[in-house]
């Protein structure tokens, strides 16, 4: 029996491909004080996450929370090799994108970053239940 696979066409903020593990965060993260970018722990401990690695996944959260600062975590967490391989959320983060484009300007690589926006962030949040592919603003489960 063929597995059927899901898409969704989303909005690209920052190009890239990726394929990852999904991690979807039940709340906004900071990554100012909620990310420890030399491991890429989630440490902030009213995150219902909290303690879990957001390195090489495809991380999925509603929406950045704070900081401006939030792009140099994210442009040291890819640095350090523990930022995620993408980042989709349900609401544009200028913030997030700025840190990844920094990092392809600066490493030459860094995460790519969609919009799903609701419902489909929420579908696409119930199916990521394994591994999920972007490519070309194209998100596969």
């Amino acid at each position: 029996m063929m597995a059927i696979k899901k898409t969704w066409n989303a909005t690209v903020l920052v190009a890239g491909s990726a394929q990852g593990e999904a991690l979807i965060l039940a709340e906004p993260l900071s990554l100012w004080g909620g990310l420890d970018p030399h491991t890429g722990e989630i440490t902030d401990r009213r995150h219902p996450q909290s303690g879990l690695l957001v390195g090489n996944k495809v991380l999925l959260l509603p929406s950045g929370r704070g900081s401006s600062s939030a792009s140099s975590i994210l442009l040291e967490a890819v640095k350090a090799g523990t930022a995620p391989a993408a980042i989709v959320t349900a609401e544009a983060d200028g913030i997030l994108a700025l840190g990844a484009v920094v990092a392809q300007e600066i490493y030459g690589h860094g995460p790519a970053v969609l919009v799903l926006p609701e419902p489909d962030y929420s579908a696409l949040c119930q199916a990521a239940t394994g591994i999920v592919t972007l490519k070309d603003g194209v998100i596969t489960v």
